[in-house]
């Protein structure tokens, strides 16, 4: 079959021809393709033949985003790209609410036009090529928002929509996750960090990013920014980051921490792709590891994935929005061999409407195990999606039950 468009069905690309091609200067797509095609693409991403071996990288990151995305059912993500399952042909919105397909039967497109020229139809139940009055809404708002000069008041957005404010403020928050004056504040932060990485100094970066003094940004820095707006300038030089990787029963453990506390507890499979990707997420930062000096973590750690019951509470040092932090403070609040649904979490932080934000929270939660977003449940019972894999989080809830 000719190459079309992106990549060409039935065409496997492999990324060390590719580099080994690149090195060789041979620059030619059919160089680079393999003979073999496969029955199944085994949950591997296709991705774009290129000319670029970063490329490919990043390719296969975006799409990993957007699975999370889907696994979170991200409203926000909605009218950005589509999800298409090819075992059904059908595709849908990432906030669709029906029941999410293996990750090797799904492929993305930008819109619902491309996946319907791939032969796709529209789910009947998200309905991604109808845009809701409600929607539409939202999106008037944002764009108001987004090309706003200085702050704009809720009652001033509200009647430029045409909504009262109340109305708007609760669609709003419940197509994004934020209000609109959350919503302004990380768009500032947005700002900010733009002209950071651009080498401004940090007084000219904040009065452009609309911020009324030098207070205003220092008092919410270490959450938004996870660190001081000089050192986050400076691309988080000067920060260490100690790691290490452990085997356990649910395969391979990565902790890693600064001088506050835990940053990241993830699992996988393999170590060097767990440590490639903590090199990725924290370039500038100074990682060593140090196996003796995480041996404190880890004993706990291991003990917690084993369903025992670990009484130390251990410090955190990650970056969250003032929701985050209360989802996950309330995490740590349920007692091991228990589990609560999405919708008791929302009733407990005081926003009951939230059930959606709260799945967020959870899926972006960074600390696993040491913020136990496994035990939370779908409102029927069923395990839902998790972060590290739901056969992880059913092992992990089984180990607590039978040492309860």
């Amino acid at each position: 079959m000719p190459y079309q468009g992106r990549y060409a069905r039935g065409v496997r690309i492999n990324l060390h021809d590719v580099w080994k091609h690149e090195k060789d200067g041979i620059t030619s797509k059919a160089a680079v393709r393999s003979p073999a095609k496969p029955k199944r693409f085994a949950g591997k991403s296709r991705i774009a033949p290129s000319t670029s071996l970063g490329y490919a990288v990043n390719m296969q990151t975006e799409l990993q985003n957007k699975w999370q995305q889907v696994l979170a059912r991200d409203a926000r993500q909605d009218g950005r790209f589509v999800f298409a399952v090819r075992t059904t042909g059908v595709f849908c919105r990432p906030s669709c609410p029906s029941r999410r397909p293996r990750r090797d039967s799904v492929e993305f497109f930008a819109n619902p036009r491309e996946a319907e020229r791939a032969g796709y139809r529209a789910c009947l139940r998200c309905k991604p090529t109808q845009i809701s009055d409600q929607t539409q809404h939202v999106l008037r708002a944002r764009r108001l928002l987004d090309n706003a000069e200085g702050i704009v008041t809720l009652a001033q957005l509200s009647r430029r929509v045409g909504l009262s404010p109340f109305h708007l403020q609760r669609i709003f928050k419940r197509a994004t996750g934020l209000s609109p004056r959350e919503y302004q504040s990380a768009l500032r932060m947005q700002h900010i960090k733009a002209g950071l990485r651009k080498g401004e100094e940090v007084t000219t970066a904040l009065y452009d990013a609309g911020f009324s003094s030098p207070s205003r940004l220092y008092e919410n820095a270490s959450q938004q920014l996870g660190m001081t707006p000089g050192t986050y300038r400076r691309g988080g030089a000067g920060v260490t980051i100690t790691f290490t990787v452990a085997a356990t029963r649910l395969g391979r453990m990565l902790v890693a921490a600064t001088e506050r506390g835990l940053c990241a507890v993830r699992f996988g499979e393999s170590a060097t792709e767990l440590e490639r990707d903590l090199r990725e997420e924290f370039h500038a930062a100074e990682l060593q590891r140090g196996d003796a000096a995480m041996r404190h973590y880890i004993e706990l750690l291991l003990a917690s994935s084993c369903g025992k019951n670990t009484t130390v509470e251990l410090p955190l040092d990650v970056r969250a929005t003032a929701f985050q932090k209360k989802v996950w403070e309330e995490l740590r609040q349920i007692p091991r061999g228990e589990t609560r649904t999405y919708t008791d979490i929302a009733r407990e932080i005081g926003d009951p409407r939230a059930v959606r934000a709260v799945a967020r929270a959870c899926a972006s939660n960074p600390v696993a195990l040491a913020v136990p977003c496994h035990r939370v449940v779908r409102s029927d019972g069923h395990l839902a999606g998790y972060r590290w894999g739901v056969d992880r989080k059913r092992k992990l809830l089984e180990r607590e039950r039978a040492n309860f």
